[in-house]
């Protein structure tokens, strides 16, 4: 049993409205094997993972899986529950998983939640460790897992307590969140509405105030020059200014880097010049001496000019209880699980090194004292809790002086969010004004620019202060959640014509439109990236650029599949029409299949939200009996060929809304209400009304654009503005070379290639129609057949080549497929082969007579058409400007 490959669903999948990960599992030898046919299986995994008698399985109740795998149940079955097991013994917070066959014998696809933001490596080592403790257990080996590994990696990749908290703050707000890679870099909000973090600093933080913290002794000049009580001290740049700056302060000093962090290379309470040295040494030779004032830390937390939270931090100790050692009492506080490694968890695990040994001495102790009941023995005397420090929340106790102090530092330094360190006797007590630096007694330790959240989030004592939650709130004011509108195009065919003239309608508003289609990225109407891009990626390109106030994404098969939805929820979901196009490809085996597919983008149209749905598709009309698309919940507004089709008429019967056909308009239906909107033989694209096609298309986008907020006469302005070979490039451009008209379609169903035929037929008569047929290499024999027999059936003359990508199949096999089946469809039907696109043109230009129009058909669009534009040929609009702006001056009249 193996792995033979792992994927993530980055978003909303077809399996759990979460992120998850898919790992392809071999069986191997024990293909057709089953936990009953391996003796005392159960039983052993059993030992091994206790945990796994509460899970529950289909049965839905506690010791389901435990009676499957006591019934039989494969092994890949099994290594999914064990992968949960481990998962939820390391501390992820998962439950969901699911194992589907994949149609190959032996072979299954093995499906885990993952949590948000974590990184995959995660998820692949824990698919992997339960693989390898599957196999163990068949063998017979019966053996605690070692986990540490796992924990360790989760722990080291996860968002530390600041980012988590920010990330759970937004996502109870309802802001989309994304993190990139494994860093606490963070994106906020989609389009122009995204505001970007790392940990606590925000896109506002400015970087002066951070050069400013980052500099302790320009911090305390700065403060200083204001007015602010600092404590006492300067920077040195050799030993000997040190040693200096200890004899003007006099009594003892604290010694720490000049652009240090986290308690790094601190040392307190040094009295004697070879103190300093050694601690001016260690901090690696620029530092800052000050003296170290009476009192207790504070930290104060000033996010927008509000203090959010205060605490009184304090440094790594045990108590003693006068059994243990001081070194078990160590071991005993870092089994604590909120304490871990660095800034993983919201403690930090104490440390034994040089720092605490000499501390631990001065004190009179050892590891192995047993210190009396009660007695504190310390670790570390700075107080940061990356070195093992608590904190105790104070937030109530501060008094007004060190509100209006603390919000004076931040605004002097710049920050939007600030960490402020106080040195004070208590903070409730008032702060004394600056003045002389031997009579300060209170005052300003440093300024941090990024601080850290945990002693606030979970102190030991005192309550808890939501800090990543102020920071998302200062970040979008007034409850915004952050979106931008967005529209998700998904079916069959029409996707990218749809979503193309939908993102066109809107850009009439003046909005900047993203849009992602099958044949790039677009922004503001320009193209930023070229290539597919109907999956998860390109819809977070576009959701994550600044410049787009909305966004339209087709939203294809594959990229579902295979990578789960680039958003979790959307305002207008649009599914065109769904058949039978891929089957046969990622398990898809009915049309049943794939509508369970394209299902996803109706089940993540938000509450509120508005579907948009093809009434003339039986598979599309299906949609809103599904339980998880929440019908009731959302708008629906159908489009139809025909106003008097069933679904749609009652629906108009209790008041709804629709956009269909009707007297050769298209018009907008709302109860009894029509509307008419314009004429489909002015409608650009349509062709006079020989391709009703496109006229359902322009019915479904402008639903879309019409939901999304674009009023009623910029959608009309829009429509007649629309130029198809301008705006939606080879999906039904029709061109002309001389004599001889080309029509570039990407048809590459049965469906699609008849809608394209009876335009031309109607344009042009059946006996006009030759083609250069191309057809992808992945779709199944009997699908290519069909495609096949349309073509023979609606041309008279055809060009046959194979595309560049063969797909897995071997060269040829594809083009004798098709013109096998178009001769024994039309045996008189005259065909030929040509050796790649731009030879089936050129021959097919050979062929064709005056008058004669050729359906070109293309793997790539942008290398066809720079072809056609090569060979001379050019957009043919049948219908003039001037025919357009009469009719839309009629429509106005009406």
């Amino acid at each position: 049993m193996e792995i033979i490959g792992v994927r993530h669903l980055r978003g909303p999948n077809v399996h759990v409205s979460r992120p998850a990960v898919v790992a392809r599992l071999g069986l191997g030898d024990l293909t057709g094997r089953e936990t009953t046919d391996v003796e005392g299986f159960p039983e052993r995994l059993l030992r091994v993972l206790p945990g796994l008698a509460d899970h529950h399985c289909a049965a839905g109740v506690p010791g389901g899986f435990v009676s499957r795998m006591r019934g039989g149940t494969y092994f890949g079955h099994v290594t999914e529950h064990v992968c949960i097991e481990l998962s939820q013994r390391i501390g992820r917070d998962v439950s969901f998983g699911r194992t589907v066959a994949t149609g190959t014998p032996g072979v299954y696809d093995v499906v885990v939640e993952c949590p948000p933001d974590e990184a995959p490596p995660v998820s692949e080592a824990l698919l992997a460790a339960a693989v390898d403790l599957v196999r163990a257990v068949i063998g017979g080996v019966v053996a605690e897992p070692s986990l540490e590994a796992l924990r360790e990696l989760a722990d080291r990749t996860a968002p530390g307590p600041s980012t988590s908290a920010i990330v759970a703050a937004a996502r109870r707000r309802g802001i989309p969140v994304e993190r990139h890679a494994d860093l606490s870099l963070l994106r906020l909000g989609w389009g122009n509405r995204r505001r970007m973090a790392w940990a606590a600093m925000t896109d506002r933080t400015g970087g002066v105030g951070i050069d400013i913290a980052s500099d302790k002794q320009v911090t305390r000049e700065l403060l200083t020059d204001a007015g602010v009580p600092v404590v006492p001290g300067g920077a040195a740049a050799t030993a000997d200014e040190a040693v200096a700056l200890l004899s003007f302060l006099t009594g003892p000093v604290v010694v720490k880097p000049r652009r240090g962090r986290q308690g790094e290379h601190v040392a307190l309470g040094l009295t004697t010049p070879e103190q300093v040295v050694a601690a001016f040494t260690a901090a690696g030779g620029d530092v800052v001496v000050e003296r170290q004032l009476p009192g207790r830390d504070y930290r104060v937390l000033v996010v927008s000019g509000e203090i959010v939270a205060a605490a009184e931090r304090i440094a790594a100790h045990v108590v003693g209880d006068g059994e243990h050692t001081v070194g078990e009492l160590i071991d005993l506080a870092n089994a604590d699980p909120r304490r871990g490694e660095g800034h993983s968890r919201v403690l930090t695990r104490m440390r034994v090194d040089d720092v605490a040994a000499a501390l631990l001495r001065r004190q009179g102790c050892t590891l192995a004292t047993v210190p009396s009941a009660g007695r504190e023995v310390w670790l570390r005397e700075n107080a940061n809790l990356s070195t093992g420090g608590t904190s105790r929340d104070v937030t109530d106790r501060r008094h007004p002086d060190v509100t209006r102090l603390c919000l004076r530092v931040a605004a002097l330094v710049g920050l939007d969010v600030a960490g402020i360190d106080l040195r004070l006797p208590d903070i409730g007590e008032p702060i004394p004004p600056a003045g002389d630096p031997a009579l300060v007694t209170a005052g300003v330790i440093e300024v941090n620019a990024v601080p850290g959240l945990r002693m606030h989030l979970a102190p030991v004592q005192g309550k808890a202060r939501d800090a990543g939650d102020a920071i998302v709130a200062a970040m979008f004011p007034a409850g915004s959640d952050g979106r931008i509108p967005l529209a998700a195009v998904t079916g069959t065919n029409g996707k990218t014509s749809v979503a193309r003239l939908a993102a066109y309608l809107l850009e009439g508003s003046g909005l900047a439109v993203g849009l992602t289609c099958t044949d790039g990225v677009s922004i503001g109407g320009r193209v930023v990236y070229e290539g597919d891009s109907t999956g998860p990626r390109s819809a977070q390109m576009v959701l994550g650029d600044p410049g787009v106030q909305a966004a339209v994404v087709e939203t294809a098969r594959g990229g579902i599949l295979r990578r789960g939805l680039g958003y979790d929820w959307c305002d207008v979901g649009v599914i065109t029409n769904i058949t039978g196009d891929h089957l046969g490809q990622d398990g898809l085996e009915s049309i049943e299949d794939i509508a369970h597919v394209k299902a996803l983008v109706a089940e993540r149209v938000k509450d509120g939200g508005t579907l948009v749905l093809n009434a003339d598709d039986p598979y599309v009309r299906s949609l809103p009996e599904r339980p998880r698309v929440r019908a009731e919940h959302k708008r629906i507004v159908w489009f139809a060929e025909d106003a008097r089709q069933p679904t749609v008429a009652a629906h108009l019967t209790k008041g709804g809304m629709a956009y269909v056909l009707q007297d050769g308009w298209l018009v907008q239906a709302v109860g009894a209400r029509r509307t008419p909107l314009i004429r489909m033989a002015e409608l650009p694209g349509a062709y006079g009304g020989a391709a009703p096609c496109q006229a359902v298309n322009a019915l479904a986008a402008i639903a879309a654009a019409r939901a999304m907020g674009a009023s009623q006469d910029v959608v009309l302005e829009r429509l007649t503005s629309f130029d198809p070979p301008a705006h939606n490039p080879g999906r039904g451009t029709l061109m002309r070379r001389g004599d001889v008209s080309l029509f570039v379609d990407s048809a590459h169903n049965p469906a699609a290639l008849a809608a394209a035929l009876r335009t031309l037929h109607k344009l042009f008569g059946p006996e006009r129609c030759l083609a250069v047929v191309t057809l992808p290499g992945d779709r199944r024999d009997d699908l290519t057949a069909a495609s096949a027999q349309v073509l023979a059936d609606g041309v008279t003359r055809a060009v046959l080549h194979e595309d560049a990508d063969l797909r897995g199949r071997p060269a040829g096999e594809v083009v004798a497929l098709v013109e096998r089946e178009m001769r024994l469809r039309r045996p008189l039907l005259r065909s030929v082969r040509a050796d790649g696109y731009r030879a089936a043109v050129t021959t097919a230009l050979e062929m064709a007579g005056r008058g004669d129009v050729i359906l070109v058909l293309y793997e790539k669009m942008a290398p066809m058409l720079a072809l056609l534009t090569e060979l001379g040929a050019v957009p043919s609009d049948p219908g003039p400007a001037p025919r357009r702006r009469a009719a839309r001056a009629a429509l106005i009249k009406e």
